[in-house]
């Protein structure tokens, strides 16, 4: 795997995804305007005698309220989930700090989390466990590194070799070094501030106390502008996760030295699949967080934050492979409490 050429692919892409994500908030500002230009227009304007005419300020009130929801809602939801840490969020989709006293498994995690943290130079994270877990999974959280969380479901404990418990860790600890778990809470912010939008038609959409009225139509037509822009927003932050996700997969590949480490997790995760081993679903704005995603439905499959796990592991062999059988951890050949 050529990963240094990874990197910078990856990261161009970011880039430009990020530029189209602040397009996406322009354009809604304009479908917004444009939407209450219609309902205005239906309500009062097309049937009032002489020319078009809309109130004073018209423009200015519509574009300083829709940046008003989708900022501000950005800022409280990212205020949100990055209040208390890593770990606090980490806890709050399930996790429990790690246990190695009397836990043979979770000892070793802990031991290659030290070690990585030594070997990529970073601080050491807080170890977290999905104790219910037994599907394989893993993922990174915090706002900054000094604060940032690794948690492993209880599966890949089980069901993982010390070498591809290496790859998990090293690819989560590429997000924490990359910036992305910061990207991450960024992106889902900004998604839930264009959901704002929505939601604010849903509300003028509702009946009030005399039944209905013409801010329904306001409503009506903001509740198609929010989608709309809800709709782009969450398919950007996909691409943006996406390409977040080939950056690490390299970062693990450089760290480890070994492809054979992150590629065989992805392959048992094909076998898991295979077999439908059952996962515990974490809600959608928190799926780009996962090493792999497992949301189900048909617009969760459209809008996948994760590459598909082929070419995933395309990339890292540079030829396809087939997924990989489940052998246990724990072997002789490979000892857990070895450091």
């Amino acid at each position: 795997m050529r990963f240094f050429e990874s990197q910078r692919e990856a990261r161009a892409r970011t880039t430009r995804l990020l530029l189209a994500f602040a397009f996406t908030v322009v354009l809604l500002v304009f479908a917004v305007n444009a939407a209450l230009a219609l309902a205005w227009g239906l309500s009062w304007g097309f049937w009032a005698p002489g020319d078009l005419r809309f109130p004073r300020h018209f423009w200015a009130v519509n574009t300083g309220v829709t940046l008003l929801f989708v900022l501000g809602g950005w800022w409280v939801e990212t205020s949100n989930l990055a209040h208390g840490g890593g770990a606090r969020l980490a806890e709050r989709l399930g996790a429990r700090p790690a246990q190695p006293s009397g836990r043979p498994a979770e000892q070793r995690f802990v031991n290659i989390v030290d070690e990585l943290a030594i070997a990529s130079g970073l601080p050491r994270p807080a170890a977290m466990v999905l104790a219910r877990d037994e599907s394989i999974n893993a993922f990174a959280t915090g706002w900054h590194a000094d604060d940032a969380a690794v948690a492993i479901t209880h599966g890949a404990l089980e069901h993982l070799t010390r070498e591809e418990l290496q790859g998990v860790v090293a690819h989560e600890l590429g997000h924490i070094g990359e910036g992305d778990t910061r990207l991450n809470l960024r992106l889902a912010g900004m998604v839930f501030g264009l959901e704002c939008v929505y939601r604010l038609g849903q509300r003028l959409w509702e009946p009030g106390e005399r039944g209905f009225h013409l801010w329904a139509i306001a409503g009506l037509t903001l509740m198609g502008a929010g989608w709309l822009g809800w709709l782009s927003g969450h398919a950007l932050q996909a691409a943006v996760s996406r390409q977040r996700e080939f950056l690490a997969d390299a970062r693990a590949v450089q760290w480890t030295r070994s492809r054979d480490g992150l590629g065989g997790v992805l392959r048992k995760v094909m076998a898991q699949q295979q077999a439908r081993v059952a996962a515990r679903t974490i809600g959608s704005p928190m799926q780009h967080l996962l090493l792999v995603g497992n949301e189900p439905g048909a617009l969760a499959h459209w809008l996948d934050a994760h590459p598909p796990l082929a070419e995933r592991v395309r990339r890292i062999y540079g030829r396809p492979m087939g997924p990989l059988s489940l052998a246990r951890a724990g072997t002789p050949a490979d000892p857990v409490a070895q450091p």
